[in-house]
């Protein structure tokens, strides 16, 4: 029946800044435009990421959200910060460290490393 997750999708008020943004910060490349809508690619991921253009007042509120995993979560959320995303704290929860950020329209992502 289910055999996979085809994507993971979050709404953004503008898919061009929206794009942008995902690719100059988080290097995600863009590997399908859509009209209002970009697939991107997470390194070397089989789930893609995409990106749609709608409402992101009632969206951004969900409990729902994307977890990215890194080798080095120092450096990544040091990069973010340096960069001005807006960057949660660094949290330790047993052996899984993890931080919370938030995109253009205020949707909640987090980034994770456990060993």
């Amino acid at each position: 029946m289910i055999e996979r997750i085809d994507t993971i999708c979050v709404t953004v008020s503008n898919v061009e800044q929206a794009s942008q943004w995902y690719e100059d910060m988080l290097g995600f490349k863009v590997s399908f435009k859509g009209e209002t809508y970009r697939i991107l690619s997470i390194g070397n991921s089989e789930v893609p990421f995409t990106i749609e253009e709608g409402n992101t007042v009632s969206t951004n509120k969900r409990g729902a959200y994307p977890i990215f995993y890194t080798k080095n979560i120092n450096e990544t959320y040091h990069k973010l910060k340096g960069q001005g995303v807006n960057v949660g704290e660094l949290q330790i929860d047993g052996a899984n460290h993890f931080f919370d950020f938030y995109d253009l329209d205020n949707n909640r992502l987090q980034v994770c490393f456990w060993e």
